[in-house]
């Protein structure tokens, strides 16, 4: 773990393996380190230089209470592969991620060889609007739901039915969701009230790099056709889609996110 002042703030990131860099970009609320579980060890395996870190909003990174948009999270990435060497590197995305990588491909196109973009979106619709704003109402209430209904709350959100269908399994990701489960930190409060009303599709008609748009089939918080949207924008851009997948596919079915992901990075 290394923190540097970068773009102006505190940012944390680490950095394993050797070889072509790849940098990659997490999404609302999660820190770097959950691609480690999965994705960080395939990808230094199959000969990658893997960066991961903590957008801000997420200690240790500045937490940037005050408020945050997308274009200090395109800034923060950029600034941070200027830091690492520079481009062009390979670049993925989820969620909120997938927004900054793509973001990120139209604003400096010089520092992005290839970038995928996982639960992708160009835009959000009427049930992610609404669903940002009641997120946000409800930790503003001081409301806290208990732990064992937040955590089946996070569980029907994010995860495939595919993935609950099996008793012991379903144990362990209720158990996971209910130990993380608290209070929202004041830079996760603020990411949250990045704006939500934006329409980004003919803007990303100019996006030149080589990109994937991967859309997870049981994904309700950015359903697959809006992932697909992205593709369709962007010229030359590939779309696929991952079964058996909710909004945390990457570790759902990491295998396979890992193959599409890998078998599109390679030159």
């Amino acid at each position: 773990m290394t923190i540097a002042t970068i773009n102006g703030i505190d940012l944390n990131y680490d950095v394993e393996g050797e070889g072509d860099l790849v940098v990659f970009i997490m999404g609302t609320g999660s820190p770097g380190r959950v691609w480690k579980l999965h994705q960080t060890p395939a990808f230094v395996k199959a000969g990658y230089r893997v960066c991961t870190f903590d957008n801000r909003g997420i200690a240790p990174t500045a937490e940037c209470a005050d408020g945050i948009a997308i274009d200090d999270l395109v800034a923060d990435t950029a600034a941070l592969v200027e830091h690492l060497g520079g481009g062009p590197v390979r670049v993925i995305g989820t969620s909120m991620g997938a927004r900054v990588a793509q973001e990120l491909a139209l604003a400096r196109p010089d520092l992005v060889h290839k970038a995928a973009f996982l639960a992708g979106h160009a835009r959000m619709d009427t049930f992610q609007r609404v669903l940002s704003e009641g997120e946000r109402a409800l930790h503003d209430s001081g409301v806290g739901l208990p732990a064992k209904y937040q955590a089946a709350v996070t569980a029907v959100m994010n995860l495939s039915p595919a993935s609950l269908v099996d008793q012991r399994a379903a144990r362990d990701w209720l158990d996971l969701f209910e130990f993380s489960s608290g209070p929202l930190s004041r830079g996760v409060r603020a990411q949250l009230e990045m704006d939500r009303e934006y329409d980004r599709r003919d803007a990303y008609r100019a996006i030149r790099a080589n990109c994937l748009a991967v859309g997870f089939a049981d994904d309700r918080m950015i359903p697959s056709y809006l992932s697909r949207e992205v593709a369709d924008c962007i010229p030359g851009a590939r779309f696929t889609e991952i079964v058996d997948a909710g909004h945390y596919g990457y570790l759902e079915q990491p295998e396979a996110v890992n193959k599409v992901l890998l078998d599109f990075m390679a030159d």
